[in-house]
């Protein structure tokens, strides 16, 4: 109960500033922590994650409780179920507060939509937390909740974390199932994504990330890419683990003050842990114009136009609906993909791990999708998730764990990745590094708790 309201308390002093939350369910949330105390006092087991606070993405649904999808069309949505994963997390006793803001039908890695104040970064509240899992990572970050759900459709898992200073992880596609969201056709616009969308914890440290990981794993029959129970976690050593740099896949430019950062914590796997570091990258074509072509191949633009008709739409969802797609825009992006996938298969047959920048750049002003320009080259305002949609294309997992400060006291992220479907040697590799490299500061005036699970 004293979690709890501790959360609130912390809510109340972050929330005018960095509107992390978009629905805030402090009398749920209170119930909830009431009925489990009553419980525990009855000497049954509450769960795992018992008492633990936790953030839920807006475009995950909670039954009962408004979810919007950051979208003026779905403003007073509420619904009859929990998504899969949500479902879980309660099981396992976690309380939610709330739903955390993203942008509409998380088609930009910004918190900005067309209901809501944009989310802004505890770390400088001038500045973009990232998205789309904005306010997930803020939340976290601000120490109002330990814990939060995302979902990663190109990086907005890992972004957010990036720039916010904390952990997020991308497990393998179908590890953590995703239903209603993505998959439900009655709902327009939430059902997009299908086949690059993957659901995931953040939190501000790698063992808190492995627990909900825990949770939240496990086939459901109505999500066709869930996959079995993968092995438990088991912490090892990485001496003599071949690992590979890129910096940015050969292709994409890296802000000058990330790849300092960046380079400064790839040595701790050398130095420390005993790694065998390459500079290599995969050799793939850059995926950046096929990487649109998939999105809009995976959304209801049909039913997307009769929504954005009858009500207001986020600029950067009218550019996916104004465009006119041809069946050769799809299938050349289908082979593109395909392409990745068969390189990067071939590239990790050699390489444990494969390490990169999660953000080409730190953290920009709210209001923008992205960077126009990144270390002097002219880029497309989305370009800046380079760095991060390969590995939804493929699958693979991915996590990004802070590696350090810009010399202008903003976070930078690395990006760890592993072989297809090894997420145990991810978050493995991921807690061994931070083992040795602890991110132990937060944002000016933020307190973090741990979870009462602990």
């Amino acid at each position: 109960m004293e979690v709890v309201e501790a959360a609130l308390a912390q809510a109340a002093l972050w929330e005018e500033s960095i509107h992390a939350f978009c629905t805030l369910d402090a009398d749920g949330a209170l119930r909830t922590a009431r009925a489990q105390a009553e419980a525990l006092a009855r000497g049954i087991d509450p769960g795992p994650l018992a008492g633990v606070p936790v953030g839920v993405k807006d475009l995950i649904a909670t039954r009962g409780l408004r979810t919007t999808f950051g979208s003026w069309s779905y403003r007073d949505h509420v619904p009859d179920a929990d998504d899969v994963s949500v479902a879980r997390l309660r099981a396992a006793g976690a309380v939610v507060l709330g739903k955390t803001n993203a942008s509409e039908f998380g088609y930009a890695a910004t918190g900005d939509n067309e209901l809501f104040a944009s989310t802004r970064n505890p770390w400088n509240p001038a500045l973009s937390p990232g998205g789309s899992s904005a306010g997930s990572a803020a939340a976290v970050a601000a120490g109002i909740v330990p814990l939060a759900l995302g979902s990663d459709g190109g990086g907005s898992i890992r972004i957010p974390a990036a720039l916010c200073g904390i952990t997020g992880f991308k497990p393998s596609m179908g590890r953590i199932p995703a239903y209603p969201g993505c998959k439900d056709e009655r709902l327009p616009g939430v059902s997009s994504w299908d086949a690059l969308e993957h659901i995931g914890p953040m939190a501000r440290t790698v063992d808190d990330v492995a627990l909900a990981y825990r949770v939240l794993t496990g086939p459901d029959p109505r999500d066709r890419f869930s996959l079995p129970l993968s092995p438990p976690v088991t912490p090892g050593s990485l001496r003599g683990k071949r690992v590979a740099l890129s910096m940015g896949w050969g292709y994409t430019p890296i802000d000058p003050s990330v790849a300092e950062v960046v380079e400064t914590a790839v040595q701790v796997f050398t130095d420390e842990l005993g790694c065998e570091l390459v500079v290599a990258d995969p050799g793939f074509d850059d995926p950046f114009t096929a990487f649109g072509a998939l999105i809009a191949s995976e959304t209801d633009l049909r039913g997307m136009r009769e929504l954005a008709a009858a009500g207001r739409t986020s600029p950067y969802v009218r550019a996916v609906l104004d465009r006119t797609w041809t069946a050769e825009d799809f299938t050349d992006a289908r082979r593109s993909r395909q392409q990745v996938c068969r390189v990067m298969a071939s590239f990790m047959a050699d390489y444990d791990l494969l390490l990169t920048p999660t953000s080409p750049v730190p953290a920009f002003p709210p209001g923008d999708i992205g960077p126009t320009v990144i270390d002097g080259r002219p880029v497309h305002p989305a370009y800046w998730l380079s760095t991060t949609l390969p590995l939804n294309l493929t699958g693979q997992p991915a996590i990004s764990v802070p590696a350090g400060l810009t010399a202008e006291g903003l976070p930078v992220g690395l990006q760890i990745a592993g072989r297809h479907l090894a997420d145990q040697g991810v978050l493995a590799a991921a807690g061994a590094y931070e083992s040795v490299r602890p991110f132990v500061i937060g944002p000016p005036g933020a307190s973090h708790p741990r979870p009462a699970a602990e």
